[in-house]
């Protein structure tokens, strides 16, 4: 059987889809997995056993049998747990057969065959009685189906069927419940990943301001959660309106309701602001007491010094629909309204008679839909790149970049996905110039266009480069090819080459004494140590006293596969790193010529300059855009002595983890790590090979 896997292809700047072996997918999908991340996790692992010593042990004082049900067991390790503290039998269900198959393995090598049953099933089709999967229901329910909102791996469905037709009434819960905690906000960074901000141009004849169009000011957005490691978020970036409340609770030993709902509490502010979002994060009870708890909570509200690190369950950022001001001690009203597997927010101000009204109404009377992008530009948009277009930094270099290169009498073309630029250029040239936009997506742009009395200014040209013709040009020659570049299929960062491509394709249209901004790209390396990220691709070996190994030989075969000779994307802004060696140049593409027919390769080795653990290579792209102005895809600066980097909060790094670490801990001896790059300009990839 063979798997068609969608890949972005940089050449064409699309998603295409490849035809790959039976066996890819699954290896994908273990090379990609959490697993190393959640077996590193000692606190979720170490609450997770005193849980269900704590659940086995009551059962076993009401003199009954223990018998387990685990749902999503991956490696089997909460069973293990169970079965080694006492438990009678352990029905531990996982869906997933590469990792079921892994699971028998490792029940197997512990020596708990006879007390654990792995079934290769969803929990939905598990079967009952003396014929059926398990012999009889359990009076233990143990599940880890948790993601960072709680619910969006579908734990309640899964538990609503598993106390309907898996457990006994009254069952132990490990989990014993979960807690949903928020907290109001205002902050104009996260803010910025939801709306666009004006734009104040500083043109000839005065300022210009370009404005959203009231479509895209209005749109409540996408309602997916934005989860982010909220650690790293500086405290000089957001505001506490409100202090930290509880949402709501889901009680796990008892029936669970999945049908929508919505949860509402009363707030008074702190402090009077604008309230802009909502932070949330949930702990869980792992007994009845809640004395065993494992919580999510941000460094500000659990002030101790050891923070578990982990990347399985992060925080929340929740974008209120509108930006509503509030005052100190006013009071509020919150609703949280949640279907089977998302949550979402809205505010009011609370008034006598509504408090009234809302004690009266009925759980089940109301459901309001989720939020739905009406304007379009959160579909084309992600976060970051809403963050990246609100960057007046940013902004400001290609301002002074156009400029440089504009003339009266410019004919510019602009390749990019939905971008600013054309609107700039207009502003700062004379009004003769001549804009023509390539758009691969361009309706919320016509409607930009609009707001700003644009329409007959600027043209869309709906083509792609390669079947661009004269007459979309109106028969003229482009003096002006400007792009970021941004292309919304881009996973890698130097997946924006594709501007590259299609300055190619469209060759045969520019000018002899053609101006293209930006004029180079270049990219960049650089040998770190992680704070905690190494610890996703970091083996196991044993997790709390239980062999694991076979997992993680399976990761390992899966990342041989073919994953570790890739590099992968990580937001380096959420996970600290330090410079082990300084960053350096190893390639360079000239967008003044078109595409060469050969490879681009380089060679060579970079010297690492601090102690510390070499667990891999960062890499990212400059843009050049004209003389002495760049704009970085990556590193931003080191900030200090000890190496402490500073990264680029609008993109993703490329991140190559090398296969082995090697600890410096003098400096006497220089070691070097040796690099062979190749940017294969028929396929727009970049291989890569480290040796250290």
């Amino acid at each position: 059987m063979k798997t068609f896997c969608g890949r972005a292809n940089p050449t064409t700047g699309s998603m295409e889809w490849l035809e790959e072996g039976e066996d890819y997918d699954y290896h994908q999908e273990i090379a990609r997995s959490r697993y190393a991340d959640m077996l590193h996790d000692k606190d979720r692992n170490v609450k997770y056993y005193q849980g269900i010593r704590a659940a086995v042990s009551r059962v076993k004082e009401r003199g009954e049998k223990a018998i387990v049900l685990d749902i999503g067991t991956g490696t089997g390790l909460l069973s293990m747990m169970a079965a080694s503290a006492g438990a009678d039998f352990c029905y531990a269900v996982e869906v997933f057969k590469p990792m079921a198959n892994a699971a028998v393995k490792i029940v197997e090598k512990n020596g708990f065959s006879d007390k654990i049953k792995i079934i290769n099933k969803h929990s939905t089709e598990v079967t009952v009685g003396p014929d059926g999967d398990m012999q009889c229901r359990a009076n233990i329910l143990v599940t880890e189906l948790f993601d960072t909102e709680l619910i969006g791996e579908g734990a309640l469905p899964t538990y609503e069927h598993a106390h309907k037709y898996l457990v006994q009434e009254g069952c132990e819960a490990v989990p014993h419940r979960a807690t949903v905690y928020v907290q109001l906000v205002e902050s104009k960074r996260m803010w910025s990943w939801k709306k666009l901000f004006p734009v104040h141009v500083e043109a000839e004849d005065g300022e210009k301001i370009l404005v959203p169009p009231s479509e895209m000011e209005n749109c409540p957005g996408v309602p997916s959660v934005c989860d982010i490691q909220l650690n790293q978020m500086p405290s000089s970036d957001f505001t506490t309106l409100s202090d930290v409340v509880t949402m709501f609770s889901v009680d796990f030993s008892k029936p669970v309701q999945s049908a929508p709902t919505y949860y509402r509490v009363q707030l008074e502010p702190v402090k009077s602001g604008k309230a802009q979002i909502v932070l949330s994060w949930w702990d869980i009870d792992m007994d009845p007491s809640g004395m065993i708890n494992c919580t999510m909570a941000p460094h500000w509200v659990k002030r101790t010094s050891a923070l578990q690190w982990r990347d399985h369950w992060m925080q929340c950022v929740y974008f209120l629909p509108n930006e509503e001001p509030v005052l100190q001690g006013e009071k509020l009203l919150l609703t949280a309204w949640r279907d089977e597997y998302s949550v979402w927010y809205n505010l009011q101000k609370a008034r006598e008679e509504e408090n009234k009204a809302a004690e009266e109404e009925h759980k089940g009377d109301a459901h309001v839909e989720s939020p739905v992008c009406r304007c379009r530009a959160h579909l084309l948009w992600n976060r970051p790149r809403f963050g990246e277009l609100n960057d007046q930094n940013r902004t400001h270099q290609y301002i002074k970049a156009l400029r440089k290169v504009l003339k009266t009498d410019s004919v510019c073309l602009c390749i990019s996905d939905g971008s600013l630029l054309p609107v700039l250029a207009h502003y700062l040239g004379a009004k003769q110039v001549q804009y023509f936009v390539l758009f691969f997506s361009s309706l919320h742009f016509s409607l930009f266009y609009k707001a700003n009395n644009l329409e007959d200014k600027i043209k869309i040209i709906e083509a792609r480069p390669e079947l661009l013709k004269p007459y979309h040009l109106e028969d003229k020659k482009i003096s002006v090819l400007v792009g970021e570049p941004f292309f919304t299929t881009s996973l890698l960062p130097w997946h924006n080459l594709y501007f590259w491509y299609a300055r190619t394709a469209v060759s045969a249209h520019l000018a002899s004494n053609v101006t293209v901004l930006p004029q180079s790209a270049s990219l960049h390396m650089m040998i770190v140590e992680f704070q905690d990220l190494w610890r996703i691709r970091s083996p196991c070996g044993t997790c709390e006293g239980f062999d694991v190994q076979t997992m993680d030989d399976m990761i390992k075969n899966s990342l041989n596969f073919r994953e570790s000779k890739e590099a992968e994307p990580h937001p380096l802004w959420e996970y600290p790193c330090k410079s082990l060696s300084d960053p350096q140049e190893v390639l360079t593409f000239d967008f003044t010529k078109a595409v060469p027919q050969h490879c681009l390769s380089t060679e060579g080795s970079v010297n690492l300059l601090r102690k510390g653990k070499s667990h891999g290579a960062v890499l990212w792209m400059e843009y050049h855009l004209a003389a002495d102005i760049s704009v970085s895809t990556g590193l931003v600066q080191i900030s200090n002595e000890k190496g402490n980097c500073e990264w680029n909060p609008h993109c993703k790094q490329a991140v190559y983890f090398f296969s082995s670490v090697i600890e410096l801990e003098i400096l006497s001896d220089p070691t070097a790590v040796t690099y062979a790059i190749n940017f294969d300009t028929k396929t727009g990839e970049i291989a890569l090979d480290f040796k250290l």
